[in-house]
């Protein structure tokens, strides 16, 4: 415990950005959703904190089992947590100080909410919701039940990107932005065509697709591979745009945009079980700024150092950024700077042979686990608020809206709605599956 005491507090030093660094008593921890990233997630939080370990839930027995066993090796008190099936039985123990979720996008809602009436701090995987509605409701709650919600969206506590932020953006040096480019260049539509089967049977399909619509289970879909269909997420803008959209967001201080619009859709492939689109442009429109997203899951990238980021384009000078490094590039006099991600690999060992984990993001995650740490000690608000979350979240999803409509949405911040279009505005809650009720 004195070494995950000095590990906590170095990494606050470390991190910087959020002043000096604190200790506190042990958090009794919970997670949803022990797949990927909720691993990814649960492991970095206990490398900086005192926390135990206390409950872990999922659906898919194996995963289940593996995090727990995982868990026990990994936490100070060697102890085996609580496994459930159900997350409401895992929040009915009350007995949690943070859970986090790390479920498919269809399924953060409720928990999320469930879990800030149980009394619990949360942090929630991005986006945090698949519809506008949900998004709203998750806001509500958290401030209604007083809890403190990080979202993990982790460019806010990027090391380089917050550096970049500082030195570039807010310092003045682009000069006027006019345009950010915010874009995905990966390959990200499994082209495979497997045929349905009957799920395996340590998984709850059933439950597992909870309040999204039914359909049989596939072997792409899980695990890791629902983000290919609409009915479990809202596409690669909602899983990637959001990030570079919210880095946008955060850099520039911004808000709601103004105007939505959108364009794309599956333009060459056709003939493959996943359902989200390989190609979308989208606007959101600031008036005197326009962040515009462009995604490709074919072709090449304009840019092969920067397949997935975001390009500042000022007057006086250009910036590049992403979760590998960050390149300023002056227009006329000055030298260019570069900047790459910041590894921790000798501080957190672990780091080296943790299967999966994507090394570059290790950092990012430990000090937004902190800065929620902060927030909860003080009972303010964390970098990446729910909030914060909700806005860049919903405005993902308004551009898919826009892109099925064919038209541009001008977006009425304080009512939350569509400026005189209904037929949007019903599309801002998905229907649930019975008898899943919807929050909204």
């Amino acid at each position: 415990m004195n070494r995950r005491r000095f590990l906590w507090q170095s990494a606050g030093l470390a991190a910087g950005a959020y002043g000096s660094s604190f200790d506190g008593p042990a958090k009794r921890v919970g997670l949803i959703g022990s797949g990927w990233y909720g691993k990814c997630d649960l492991w970095r939080l206990i490398q900086v904190a005192p926390v135990e370990v206390v409950s872990l839930c999922d659906v898919d027995r194996r995963m289940l089992d593996n995090a727990a066993d995982m868990a026990a090796m990994r936490q100070a008190s060697k102890k085996k947590p609580r496994t459930y099936h159900d997350y409401r039985e895992m929040l009915n123990e009350r007995d949690l100080d943070i859970v986090l979720i790390a479920t498919p996008d269809h399924w953060h809602a409720l928990p999320m909410i469930e879990a800030v009436k149980a009394g619990a701090d949360v942090y929630c995987q991005k986006p945090i919701s698949v519809d506008v509605s949900e998004g709203k409701a998750m806001v509500a709650a958290a401030r209604k039940y007083g809890r403190v919600v990080q979202v993990g969206t982790q460019r806010r506590s990027t090391p380089h990107l917050i550096e970049a932020r500082d030195r570039f953006v807010r310092s003045g040096a682009l000069g006027k932005i006019g345009q950010v480019e915010v874009y995905c260049y990966y390959p990200m539509r499994n082209p495979m065509n497997p045929p349905d089967t009957q799920p395996p049977d340590y998984l709850d399909w059933d439950f597992w697709t909870g309040p999204a619509p039914m359909r049989p289970y596939n072997p792409l879909v899980h695990p890791r591979g629902w983000r290919g269909f609409m009915e479990y997420g809202n596409g690669i803008i909602g899983d990637m745009c959001i990030h570079m959209f919210d880095m946008v967001r955060w850099m520039m201080e911004l808000g709601w945009p103004k105007r939505i619009s959108a364009s794309g859709g599956i333009l060459l492939s056709r003939n493959t079980k996943t359902n989200i689109p390989d190609t979308q442009t989208a606007t959101f429109d600031y008036g005197d700024l326009q962040i515009i997203w462009n995604m490709r899951t074919y072709g090449a990238p304009p840019d092969p150092k920067y397949t997935w980021g975001a390009t500042f384009y000022g007057d006086r000078a250009t910036l590049k950024a992403s979760v590998f490094s960050y390149d300023f590039i002056p227009l006329s006099g000055g030298a260019p700077v570069h900047k790459d991600v910041t590894y921790e690999l000798e501080q957190y060992p672990e780091d080296k042979t943790e299967r999966d984990l994507e090394r570059h993001c290790a950092p990012a995650i430990r000090y937004h686990m902190l800065d929620m740490l902060k927030a909860i000690a003080t009972r303010g608000q964390p970098v990446a608020d729910i909030e914060e979350g909700h806005i860049s979240t919903a405005s993902c999803i308004l551009a898919n809206v826009a892109m099925k409509l064919g038209r541009t949405l001008a977006w009425d911040t304080q009512t939350q709605t569509v400026t005189g279009d209904d037929e949007a505005n019903r599309l801002l809650a998905r229907p649930y599956r019975s008898p899943w009720v919807h929050p909204a």
